[in-house]
């Protein structure tokens, strides 16, 4: 069921996003009296789930999920229908248009996913507001990495300030490291000393490359508020609401005690737990991969803070989401092009699993506002086949006032095609390896 929510929800954002994208292309042709000869969701390769000619556009779903597209006549695109070339162009194809408008045509997606992405965080900031931590808000402060505490961090410490400013979310932290050229944290050691920590300028790539993602973790009480079915926890009577003293004899006092000896131990782990009065040891025997199938409550060891916004608020709360989704976005495309990184690329296995595994309309639309910023920054890469591609070609032409050749524009286009498809078999040939490995 959790798989069939997740998939359900991945489909209908991919839908959404294609079929706005399409539009982008769409509405600009037809306005330019360009004919559009198909528009189709997904590929239609051989045959199609469902078609209807319209005028003089087929509109219709392919079987094929990897995406969707418009068939604009007069095109060199990823049909690589090329029959148009040997004759003289007509008045209604694309070829036949000024540069200005071919550009805009091209540009129109693009646009559409950058605006659905701000009207969609627009809409979340109105509807559902936004919850933020702040440093005080941090019961127990944080758990560090290891590698972290040689730079002088301590357990159980209270970050205050990134870069010398109160941060806005200070559970942020990781991502501001990461994305955001943080390099300096204000802490207060459980002592009560407070201190301000340098980290080196490439702290975002130390952490790359170490897989030190999430050097800092709320510290969470270990009272299990989940009990996955079906999990070795289960199997072994563990219930939600027990709190967990001890693992293999080792006392603990929070969450990230517990989980790091699960994955360090070897066989059976031992747990005492305590459930209302009664002091309980039960023998639990994790998954392969060192899972038992628990999860805390980590809001219990927080105070979040709440805040709605007016409408025009979230205007100006929205864009500014979307700025720094695509910032952030932007920032960690380079470590793409690291050896790690080519091992890290997901596909659709990926993407799905970012939904979550129940229902919630505001972490799906949250979700399909990324994955259109996404889209829109993917689809200006100047990789021919892509929206990027064609409009380099046209500004080229704007520019010097030369037309590249047809041929020349139909083998970009074929090696652009073949290098995404390149890519999009390593993508998801990563997902297959991820799955068994």
């Amino acid at each position: 069921m959790e798989i069939l929510i997740k998939a359900s929800q991945f489909i209908l954002s991919l839908s959404f996003l294609i079929v706005l994208h399409e539009l982008g292309h769409f509405i600009p042709a037809k306005l330019f009296k360009t004919r559009v000869e198909k528009f189709y969701l997904f590929f239609d390769y051989k045959f199609s789930l469902l078609k209807k000619k319209i005028g003089e556009t087929e509109y219709g779903i392919g079987w094929i999920p990897l995406g969707g597209y418009v068939k604009i006549s007069g095109m060199i695109d990823e049909s690589m229908d090329t029959e148009h070339l040997d004759k003289p162009a007509e008045p209604w194809e694309f070829r036949s248009k000024p540069a200005w408008q071919r550009l805009i045509i091209m540009l129109g997606g693009v646009i559409v996913n950058f605006i659905l992405g701000i009207l969609i965080y627009i809409m979340i900031t109105f509807v559902w507001g936004v919850d933020t931590i702040k440093p005080n808000d941090v019961k127990y402060g944080f758990a560090v990495n290891e590698t972290f505490k040689e730079y002088g961090f301590e357990e159980g410490d209270k970050i205050t300030k990134f870069n010398g400013v109160e941060p806005l979310d200070v559970t942020d932290v990781n991502k501001h490291m990461f994305l955001r050229g943080v390099n300096s944290l204000e802490v207060i050691h459980p002592n009560g000393a407070t201190e301000t920590i340098n980290l080196p300028e490439n702290i975002g790539e130390i952490m790359w490359e170490n897989g030190v993602m999430e050097p800092f973790n709320v510290r969470t009480l270990p009272i299990i508020a989940l009990v996955a079915e079906g999990s070795a926890a289960e199997k072994a009577g563990v219930l939600e609401g027990d709190k967990i003293l001890s693992i293999n004899d080792k006392p603990i006092t929070f969450w990230h005690e517990f989980t790091n000896e699960v994955v360090t131990s070897k066989g059976n782990v031992k747990l005492t737990v305590k459930r209302g009065e009664e002091t309980k040891s039960l023998t639990v025997t994790p998954s392969d991969k060192r899972k038992v199938g628990v999860a805390p409550d980590p809001v219990s060891s927080v105070n979040i803070q709440h805040k709605d916004y007016s409408f025009g608020e979230s205007i100006v709360k929205g864009n500014s989401l979307a700025i720094w989704t695509l910032k952030d976005y932007i920032n960690q495309f380079k470590y793409v092009f690291t050896k790690k990184g080519a091992t890290s690329i997901g596909g659709f296995i990926a993407i799905g699993k970012i939904f979550p595994s129940t229902w919630s309309w505001k972490a799906f639309w949250s979700i399909t506002a990324f994955l259109s910023i996404m889209l829109g920054f993917m689809n200006l890469l100047p990789i021919p086949a892509l929206d990027g591609g064609h409009v380099v070609f046209t500004l080229y032409e704007m520019i010097t006032g030369r037309k590249p050749n047809d041929k020349f524009l139909e083998y970009a286009q074929m090696t652009g095609f073949i290098l995404l498809i390149a890519l999009l078999l390593l993508a998801n040939g990563n997902d297959i390896v991820k799955l068994f490995s």
